[in-house]
Formats: C-alpha cells, sequence, structure tokens
C-alpha cells in the first residue's frame, strides 16, 4: 500500500518535492500523533511484510513471527508518542521488532542457550556461508535449496544477537550502520557480530559441505 499520494499533498507542497520515504512516514507519524490514529493503518501495511520476514528469519516459526509481529505494532503504536523522527520511521519499527523478538527468543531458549564466548575464532573463507545466505541472487537450483534448509536449521542454534545481523544483513539486505541503528551497536560490533556468526554457521555446516 503506497503513502505518498494523500500524504505528499496534504503535508508537502508540490514545489518541495521530491520527498524521501523518511520524510513521508514522519508525516503520517505526526498525523497519528496529532489525534488521526487510523493513519497507523498506512504504516502498518507498508512495513508489516518486511517486519514479519525478519522475524520469521529469526525464529523460524510462522505463527510465533505472526505473534512477534502484531506485538511490534502495538508497541509501535502505544510508544509512537514518544516517536521524535531523530531516526527514520523504518530504523525505530525494526529496533522494537528485532528486541522484541529478541526477548522472545532468550525466553524460549533459556534452557539450550549456547555461549560461544570460548569459541576460538579461525580466519576461514566465507565463500561457502555467503553462497548460502544468497537466497535473493541467481544462483538457485535443488542444491542450493537443501543447503538453505540446512542453513536456516544452523541459525536457530545462532545467539539471539548472532542470528539478528545475519538475519538483517545476508537476508534483508541493510548496511552495517543501519543495522547499529536497529540494534543500538556500533557498525564495528555489527561487523564482528556478523564475521563471528558466518564462522559459527560455517561450523555447523561442516560435516554437511565436506
Amino acid at each position: 500500500m503506497s503513502t505518498s499520494g494523500s500524504v505528499t499533498e496534504s503535508i508537502f507542497p508540490a514545489q518541495d518535492a521530491p520527498v524521501t520515504d523518511r520524510d513521508l512516514d514522519w508525516a503520517v507519524v505526526q498525523k497519528v500523533q496529532a489525534g488521526n490514529v487510523g493513519a497507523f493503518d498506512q504504516l502498518v501495511q507498508k512495513y508489516r511484510e518486511q517486519i514479519f520476514s525478519v522475524i520469521y528469519n529469526m525464529t523460524s516459526n510462522r505463527e510465533d513471527a505472526s505473534d512477534l509481529t502484531q506485538e511490534t505494532f502495538i508497541k509501535a503504536f502505544q510508544a509512537i508518542g514518544r516517536f521524535r523522527g531523530k531516526s527514520s520511521f523504518f530504523t525505530w519499527i525494526y529496533r522494537i521488532g528485532v528486541n522484541t523478538t529478541m526477548t522472545f527468543l532468550k525466553k524460549r531458549n533459556r534452557r539450550r542457550y549456547i555461549s560461544y564466548e570460548n569459541i576460538n575464532e579461525e580466519a576461514s573463507s566465507s565463500e561457502i556461508v555467503e553462497r548460502l545466505t544468497a537466497s535473493n541472487r541467481s544462483e538457485k537450483g535443488a542444491l542450493v535449496s537443501e543447503l538453505q534448509e540446512k542453513l536456516n536449521d544452523a541459525l536457530q542454534k545462532l545467539s539471539p544477537k548472532h542470528r539478528t545481523v545475519v538475519v538483517l544483513h545476508e537476508i534483508e539486505g541493510l548496511e552495517h550502520a543501519e543495522i547499529a541503528e536497529i540494534t543500538q551497536t556500533s557498525p564495528g560490533t555489527v561487523r564482528s557480530r556478523l564475521h563471528y556468526a558466518k564462522q559459527q554457521l560455517q561450523s555447523y555446516l561442516q560435516d554437511y559441505l565436506t
């Protein structure tokens, strides 16, 4: 669902165009903050599939992803009065979704949570993992599909914070800086977690790949 028509016409004079997606979202947010709660549906429609995709890749469960997506938007609606537009709405809602999901995962996996603090990092090629995570690239076929399934299983073995950066970067295609803003870390931390996560994935998939 596009929000550009009505929002652009009502908020931004034609001579001020073009406006960015961030501007359009901020205009809708301001409508909601002014009491037009129905305008929030525009944001739900715009970002629901993306949020669901992120959460599904983090949980590997459609029912959980559906519930957590709904919870994410409920939290966003309840907090939208405090949103001041210092970041994009896109970043803000992603952050809520990721944090909500990480809290859920920590509770669900508490008994089988694995600490990776003592795992020895050894530099190795990321070519295999990059190939496995290339779900949106041209390389397709039965082998890749099978490997994708194995990768998804391996993803669920990562800690929530490592799984998050893999999902946001390798699957959602977000830049390190965007992920850092969403996870409230630094780009360096994101790169470190991503590197570490890829090594873990390679380790989990080693038997299958050799």
